[in-house]
């Protein structure tokens, strides 16, 4: 089972002139902290306007940063939010393609579509076409990355014409793609892609089980057909954590983070009225907080045997990775890092044991279906050489022997053709004094 931190940059009120420094000071440290314990994966999201729950706007910049402190984690955007209107296809590419480069091929490439009306609206996305926009835009990500040039795209939601998106990402023919998914449906939608499932529906190691199982025959069946020019079959389980060798303390410490983290959710996606910049989600949290569900029991907090046997229990259900939010409500970073270097001591090791074995028997089942399943894929054709439009720039002005020859010129280039000319004149007067 391979293990991964997920970050959100939880931010609850109230905040002073440094408390957003602070954080996101100490979610670096805890990266290269969880780098140097083995941790597998770091997930950082995109979330726009949710005050509070995020402060995660700009997660290129923050897992920029993780690679460079680092050398064998890999770099998740979990996710990039892929509706045109947040971001473009083209600079989807031009962004995971540069930061697998600085990465040094250590970056997963995860996906989404948004569903907080705070986000889709500040946009101004239709929700009820975001999940045709996210399959659309997916799918032309991919083929710039993996295509040169790349051919063109008349769609519904962009259009774009024949160009070469560069860099290309060292991981060929681009790193692997995952989606978020908070239901069922979500679930057996990326099998179908042949995409990672990137989990967020909180379901017990039963549940998860059954989930694990649906979405590997989805995988082996004719049912995918990838979205991009890979496979990529992987399954994982977001859940909280907090580790001590006293289960209290593991609980006093991660519980109420764990809880808020739910709550905020919530708050955007489900039940919440929101006014932009009033709205106290920490002090709604604080007055509902007797009401709601525990967190402990069940989830990655308690003693290192605790999670023993809990994520024991998700490895034998199927589940390939368990992504765990450290980082929530008011956990303090002092806690997140001695509950990681506990969980590498006495956790990790025992979970990882057969890892290698398990990798190895998975790659050999699933490889027969990987192929058939790349061969269903309908590819985009390349453009022929001769069919690729020149570009011609906007100004053309040349000179030549101290002459400026005008052609059609681009009015930016006024200014530079008219000093130009005046060098021209200057150097013929001094020559003739």
């Amino acid at each position: 089972m391979r293990f991964g931190l997920l970050y959100e940059h939880q931010l609850p009120r109230p905040w002073d002139g440094d408390t957003e420094h602070r954080l996101f000071k100490d979610a670096l440290a805890q990266v290269e902290l969880a780098d140097r314990l083995g941790i597998d994966h770091i997930w950082e999201v995109e979330h726009h306007f949710l005050e509070e729950y995020a402060h995660s706007s700009a997660p290129e910049v923050f897992l920029a940063a993780c690679a460079a402190r680092t050398k064998n984690i890999r770099i998740g955007h979990g996710v990039v939010l892929a509706p045109p209107g947040y971001n473009h296809p083209a600079r989807v590419a031009e962004r995971i393609a540069t930061l697998d480069l600085i990465a040094d091929g250590r970056v997963d490439w995860g996906t989404g579509e948004s569903a907080s009306r705070v986000e889709l609206e500040g946009f101004g996305i239709d929700p009820d076409q975001k999940k045709a926009m996210w399959a659309e835009a997916v799918e032309q990500t991919a083929n710039m990355m993996a295509m040169s040039p790349y051919p063109g795209f008349q769609g519904k939601f962009f259009s774009m014409p024949v160009r070469n998106v560069v860099p290309k990402p060292l991981q060929k023919p681009h790193p692997p793609i995952w989606v978020a998914c908070s239901k069922r449906e979500t679930i057996h939608a990326a099998a179908r892609a042949g995409i990672g499932a990137l989990t967020f529906a909180f379901v017990d190691p039963a549940e998860a089980g059954k989930w694990a199982h649906e979405y590997y025959d989805i995988i082996k069946s004719e049912e995918c057909v990838p979205i991009g020019h890979t496979v990529n079959a992987n399954i994982a389980m977001v859940t909280g954590f907090s580790v001590h060798e006293d289960a209290a303390e593991a609980r006093a410490r991660g519980s109420e983070g764990f809880q808020f983290f739910g709550y905020s959710l919530g708050h955007f996606y489900v039940y919440g009225n929101h006014q932009p910049g009033v709205t106290n989600v920490w002090e709604r949290f604080e007055a509902a907080k007797d009401k709601l569900p525990p967190a402990g029991r069940g989830s990655g907090i308690g003693t290192p045997a605790d999670l023993i046997g809990h994520l024991k229990q998700y490895q034998d259900a199927g589940v390939d990775q368990v992504v765990f939010i450290q980082q929530g409500g008011r956990n303090r970073h002092e806690h997140i890092c001695e509950a990681l270097e506990l969980f590498a001591a006495q956790v990790m090791p025992v979970l990882k044991a057969d890892q290698a074995e398990r990798d190895a028997k998975k790659a050999r089942e699933l490889a027969p279906f990987i192929e058939a399943a790349l061969k269903r894929k309908q590819r985009m054709a390349p453009v022929a050489r001769e069919a690729i439009p020149t570009v011609i720039a906007y100004g053309r002005n040349v000179v030549q022997a101290g002459q400026a020859t005008e052609g059609p010129t681009h009015h930016v280039n006024a200014d530079i053709a008219v000093m130009m000319t005046d060098v021209a004149d200057d150097k013929k007067k001094q020559a003739a004094e």
